[in-house]
């Protein structure tokens, strides 16, 4: 018994292969639009839409081809449909390669390369296999000639640069290369034949001469705007990319760069990591690596010109014997393919990458070249980044939801729906990052060498708790794990900003207010939505279980009705007795620990009369020492991940701090030396 009847079957059979031919090259035009909006977008509408689109546009040009095969063994040798059909198959391969937006929607991607080789192995021949089998005496054999080198081209180059941004391959490609040091078996043997002549021999050792680049300045890049910029990025890039190999850097490294951000404003500072980071992006996720090179050009050169040597010829050609819809879809095709490369090369030219050749160029009109490209800006944007920070507020939060819904509270689905979509966006304002900046320079300044440098890379608020002598009272919230500090700060932050609103409203007007709330709230997103980015811990059960006594505290209290409220309820909960004394240590929670810190807050400010400007003060540089914390600590993959969904303030901070000497991965103290034997 058939389901379908047998008109149903012969019409989809007949009409399946157009139809999915139409839908992989919408696939790839989906693609090219939004892989690389995805890098300032941080939105979930387009990193679905792209994954969607990635995992199925190789699916669907896979089995286009499979089907093709097929269709070759079952139609008549007589038909002209076979020799249209196989003149579709390089275009399958041509939507196998990709755009240049998007090569890896994630860095496993990258991982897969051997895969995509053996794909275009695989596929190459699949195609070739369809193309003969349906040659005849006609001219459309000698049009397809043109669109295989073109697919084939397109393929290997997403193949290439898959396997130029794996982990391996990009590490080995950063290796220095090999140092064997002084010569250390002559030196001794030397000394040896010296001693036996009757020589006594002393030594002496002198640092080896070494030629630093001048970095403080770069030269060119006036006539193009944020020419210099771009090439103190593309400098820094060269060299800080090592980072995202997990490589060390040296103290040559450490000297380049340190001079240059100590003595630049926070804006300059800022835009260059921004820039630096969007190269670094281009690398892992787009053809970056092949486009923006005299073969990528040669490359892109030889795919448009097939293509729209393909389509000239195929529009000279009779095409009366074939049927008119697949013609209409060849067209379409040959159409959708020059679409894409002229679109690709536009989306070239008005790039970082682009910006930044202009801006070495002396012979060349700049100024009429960059006046030509800023007519189709439009393409893409002037930001690099989102420039967004989520914003997550554990106690503001627990009034999202419906009381009725409080009853769920100890399942897991109840806290995964609180937590999810419960965040908010802001933008990062100039003065956090001027605020941030500023304590990370000071920072830098006090780092003389590696050791002080680690130290102060493990400071989350010994640091400034020490400096203002607060380390007896508050010192017991920092030496927890880094996901129980950030909950007990967090909800103190948040007590404590109800508790001054409400008593003077004007005082949380202050920028250190401002923030330390926003630092707070967004380390707190951080460790709730991005857990793979702070250090091993149990944050999410410390979490779940907190909100739980949260939404308990409250329910008891029905006449909380917001937040301001119930942080003043807090406040006065009677904290003299530790809880875990009285609760154990089953439950995770923290939210009385939170209380107890809040009141001592409060109490070092009454002891030592400070304004209350002054405990904000203490406060925003706790919060910004955890934010350097977070970052440090924070893997180069976890950070390279971010750069596909917007990027993070946190991997800005992490390549700032680098670039200020506020590293681990420092560890060359000095170079080689220069040893002489002195004879008597």
């Amino acid at each position: 018994m058939q389901i379908f009847p047998e008109r149903w079957r012969e019409l989809w059979n007949e009409w399946e292969l157009r139809l999915l031919l139409l839908l992989s090259l919408s696939l790839q035009i989906i693609l090219i639009l939004f892989g690389n909006r995805r890098k300032y977008i941080a939105r979930n509408w387009i990193r679905f839409t792209l994954w969607l689109a990635y995992l199925s546009a190789d699916y669907v040009a896979s089995v286009s081809l499979g089907i093709l095969a097929s269709n070759q063994g079952d139609l008549d040798d007589g038909s002209l449909d076979n020799a249209i059909m196989s003149f579709w198959a390089p275009f399958l391969l041509l939507h196998l390669g990709g755009p240049d937006t998007i090569t890896a929607y994630s860095l496993e991607d990258n991982e897969l390369w051997h895969r995509h080789l053996l794909g275009l192995v695989a596929q190459v021949g699949v195609a070739f296999y369809v193309f003969v089998r349906a040659l005849k005496p006609m001219k459309l054999n000698f049009v397809a000639i043109p669109m295989f080198i073109a697919g084939i081209v397109k393929y290997g180059e997403r193949t290439w640069v898959l396997r130029s941004a794996s982990s391996q391959h990009f590490r080995e490609s950063l290796l220095p290369r090999p140092d064997p040091g002084p010569n250390y078996a002559k030196f001794m043997e030397d000394g040896m034949l010296k001693e036996r002549e009757g020589f006594t021999l002393s030594f002496t050792a002198m640092q080896a001469f070494t030629v630093v680049p001048q970095t403080n300045t770069f030269q060119g890049g006036n006539l193009i705007p944020d020419g210099t910029i771009l090439i103190a990025a593309y400098d820094f890039f060269n060299t800080y990319k090592r980072l995202f190999a997990d490589l060390i850097l040296s103290f040559h490294d450490l000297e380049k760069s340190q001079s240059y951000f100590q003595r630049s404003p926070c804006h300059v500072a800022f835009k260059v990591i921004e820039v630096e980071l969007g190269f670094v992006y281009d690398i892992l996720y787009t053809k970056a690596s092949i486009v923006y090179s005299n073969l990528g050009v040669f490359l892109r050169s030889v795919s448009l010109s097939s293509t729209i040597i393909a389509l000239a010829t195929f529009s000279m050609i009779d095409r009366q014997r074939f049927k008119t819809f697949d013609v209409c879809v060849t067209f379409l095709l040959l159409i959708g393919a020059i679409f894409l490369e002229i679109y690709a090369i536009l989306v070239l030219l008005s790039s970082d990458w682009t910006m930044l050749w202009l801006s070495k160029q002396e012979k060349l009109p700049v100024n009429q070249i960059c006046k030509a490209i800023s007519t189709f800006k439009f393409i893409t944007s002037m930001n690099r980044w989102s420039n967004y920070m989520e914003q997550y507020s554990l106690i503001g939060f627990c009034f999202k939801g419906e009381p009725g819904d409080w009853h769920g509270v100890q399942r897991h689905g109840w806290i995964h729906k609180h937590v999810h979509g419960n965040e908010t966006s802001v933008d990062v304002s100039p003065c956090l990052k001027e605020y941030v900046f500023q304590q990370l320079v000071e920072k830098s300044k006090v780092a003389s060498n590696l050791s002080i440098s680690r130290q102060l890379c493990a400071c989350r608020g010994e640091q400034v708790l020490g400096e203002k002598k607060c380390l007896e009272k508050l010192g017991w919230s920092i030496e927890v794990e880094f996901d129980h500090s950030i909950l007990l700060w967090h909800i103190a932050t948040s007590i404590c900003y109800c508790y001054d609103q409400k008593r003077n409203p004007s005082s949380v007007l202050d920028l250190r207010c401002k923030v330390s709330k926003s630092i707070s709230e967004y380390l707190m997103y951080i460790l709730v939505k991005r857990p793979s980015m702070v250090p091993n811990g149990i944050g999410q059960i410390r979490f779940q279980d907190t909100i739980c006594e949260v939404i308990e505290f409250i329910r008891e209290r029905k006449f909380i009705s917001n937040a301001s409220l119930a942080c003043e309820k807090l406040l006065q909960v009677d904290t003299g007795i530790e809880p875990a004394i009285v609760k154990g240590d089953r439950s995770k929670s923290v939210l009385f620990d939170a209380c107890r810190l809040a009141k001592a807050l409060h109490s070092v400010e009454e002891e030592r009369r400070w304004q209350t400007e002054e405990k904000w003060e203490l406060v925003s540089h706790v919060w910004v020492e955890m934010l350097s914390y977070a970052a440090g600590q924070c893997r180069w993959n976890q950070h390279a991940q971010q750069l596909r969904r917007g990027g993070e303030l946190l991997t800005h901070v992490w390549l700032l701090m680098a670039h200020l000497g506020l590293t681990k991965q420092f560890q060359i103290s000095q170079g080689h030396v220069r040893a002489k034997l002195v004879g008597q």
